[in-house]
């Protein structure tokens, strides 16, 4: 579907926008609202209007506020699954390939936003159930579904040698980020720099890989 959109003293045809346009403006505008004022204090409504929408087309794309918080929660993991599996899927270099997807979970954890993500789902969980839910699937599980991928490829190429994926991808994703991620929520310290991010990969790239390379018997 799409909505038609009317904008004051136009003449001619009417713009047409797309449902997926429309659900990108809202995002953006909830993730902002929920930035600034939290989950509980944002209203339906107000996500609309700064959306530039109606709050009937808004409900009609979003039929709860918890559905426009898993959104953004999504959107972001959206990304990190697009870098991630383009690079481990091209790069043939096992340690280069684990480096960059790690580099892009590094990129996306410790960004400002996505920490403040955490925060408020860490504050109002108890009170709002659905956040702390969809923040889980989209966010945790959504970043381990990929991990996992990545070594269960390699394991079926015969690179690697992990009895329980799953939990290596839980302990790969905590080695990255638990640290650094912890000092920037509780104020000790500032969101790591690029250049720090990729250096962090290396090293637990290199860890990771020393543990469980497949060895000559």
């Amino acid at each position: 579907m799409v909505e038609i959109v009317e904008e004051k003293r136009s003449r001619g045809r009417p713009q047409i926008r797309s449902d997926d346009e429309t659900r990108s403006m809202v995002t953006e505008a909830a993730s902002r609202m929920f930035h600034d004022i939290g989950y509980a204090s944002a209203c339906v409504a107000g996500i609309a209007k700064a959306a530039g929408i109606s709050t009937k087309t808004l409900y009609r794309l979003f039929p709860a506020k918890s559905d426009i918080f898993e959104s953004v929660c999504a959107e972001r993991i959206e990304r990190f699954s697009s870098e991630a599996d383009t690079h481990h899927v091209a790069l043939a270099d096992t340690r280069e390939s684990l480096v960059h997807m790690l580099e892009a979970l590094g990129q996306l954890t410790l960004d400002l936003d996505t920490i403040a993500i955490y925060k408020l789902v860490v504050t109002e969980a108890d009170q709002f159930p659905e956040v702390a839910a969809a923040f889980y699937k989209r966010a945790i599980l959504g970043t381990a579904r990929v991990i996992e991928g990545w070594i269960e490829a390699r394991r079926r190429s015969g690179e690697i040698a992990v009895d329980d994926i799953a939990t290596a991808s839980g302990m790969l994703r905590g080695m990255m980020i638990f640290e650094p991620q912890r000092g920037v929520m509780l104020n000790q310290r500032k969101p790591p720099t690029a250049a720090e991010i990729r250096r962090r990969a290396e090293t637990c790239a290199d860890i990771f890989l020393r543990g469980c390379v497949r060895r000559a018997s």
